[in-house]
């Protein structure tokens, strides 16, 4: 008996790389197939195969439609070659292709298998402009801690200028070797590298999730920021918004000795504090001022108790969040965030 699957439009596309094969790498497309009956007896929509997404290549080239698609008789995705016989494939049960490992060779593929990158946008197309809020705040303001609520309750994404130059060194990227060689002669990085990573980080996490909503924590620090910001994003548009984590020097100078027993890191001392204090006061200061001036900071008193300080940056993104994440319940990491649930205890 025919099973008939009626499903939501997919707006989704697929960028297969790295495959042994080079007529399998390339983009992929929401499949036009007319609904037809699978191996498995069910009549799929247009887009769907076995009632999941399906796609096709996107220069119309593979002999078989839908390209890309899910088998409901051997549980697994599966890839075709251009002349239409299966090239690799992933048994599983999840209802998109995978795209956190390589693909298994099937009978026509070739070792290795590809990767597979799921974009939310269309990468033939610009990029949607992106909604960006700046977050700043003094040394143990809570900056990071508030940006993981954010992301966590209210589904916005979570950027830092500091972890995206750490990860580019660690991953050895095309920019690592001017990072290290800046680090190690006690060199501050060219600021269009770093906002060249946060520019390259905005765009693939609106293409791969869809989201346009972006918290940037601990950026901009200076007016060199800044100006290289808007040589990248333009300087005609209007400032992003920025908030501002206000906290007395002493609950600041409270918070990085309570956290120096766990944090490892070498700066989080009375003498460290003081000098990135100083720094932040002579540097980042007259940034927030500016932005001030431009009507463009709320500025937040974050030595409050945390959940008041999460109540008030929730108002403050709340006309830009999707209603249905205001309404989200605390998860079980939001809560030890906010103290309300003590850290699990390691073994």
């Amino acid at each position: 008996m025919t099973k008939n699957i009626v499903s939501k439009r997919n707006n989704l596309f697929i960028e297969v790389s790295a495959a042994g094969l080079r007529e399998v790498d390339g983009l992929y497309v929401p499949s036009t197939a007319p609904p037809a009956e699978s191996e498995s007896g069910t009549l799929s929509s247009v887009g769907y195969w076995n009632g999941r997404p399906a796609w096709d290549r996107a220069d119309g080239r593979a002999a078989r439609s839908p390209a890309i698609s899910y088998s409901n008789s051997y549980k697994s995705w599966r890839i075709s070659r251009l002349d239409g016989h299966l090239a690799y494939e992933l048994t599983c049960d999840d209802a998109l292709p995978p795209t956190d490992r390589p693909w298994n060779v099937y009978k026509m593929g070739i070792a290795p298998g590809p990767g597979v990158t799921l974009h939310h946008v269309d990468p033939r197309l610009p990029c949607p402009a992106p909604n960006i809020v700046f977050i700043l705040g003094g040394p143990g303001a809570g900056k990071g801690t508030m940006c993981e609520l954010a992301q966590i309750q209210l589904g916005w994404t979570h950027l830092s200028a500091g972890d995206l130059l750490r990860a580019e060194l660690k991953s050895a990227g095309h920019r690592a070797e001017t990072i290290k060689n800046h680090i190690d002669s006690g060199l501050i990085v060219p600021d269009e590298i770093t906002v060249g990573l946060l520019k390259d980080a905005i765009e693939q996490t609106i293409r791969r999730t869809g989201n346009v909503n972006v918290l940037i924590d601990g950026f901009p620090r200076s007016f060199s920021n800044l100006n290289a910001w808007q040589a990248a994003f333009g300087q005609t548009g209007d400032l992003p918004k920025m908030i501002y984590f206000e906290c007395p020097l002493e609950v600041l100078t409270g918070r990085i000795l309570g956290r120096a027993q766990y944090s490892g890191r070498g700066d989080d001392n009375v003498a460290s504090l003081k000098l990135r204090f100083e720094t932040f006061r002579a540097e980042t200061m007259p940034i927030v001022e500016h932005f001030k001036a431009c009507g463009k900071c709320v500025e937040i008193d974050t030595g409050q108790d945390r959940r008041t300080v999460y109540d008030l940056l929730r108002a403050n993104l709340s006309d830009q969040t999707d209603p249905d994440w205001l309404v989200r319940p605390l998860s079980q990491r939001s809560e030890i965030l906010l103290g309300l649930r003590p850290y699990p205890e390691t073994t």
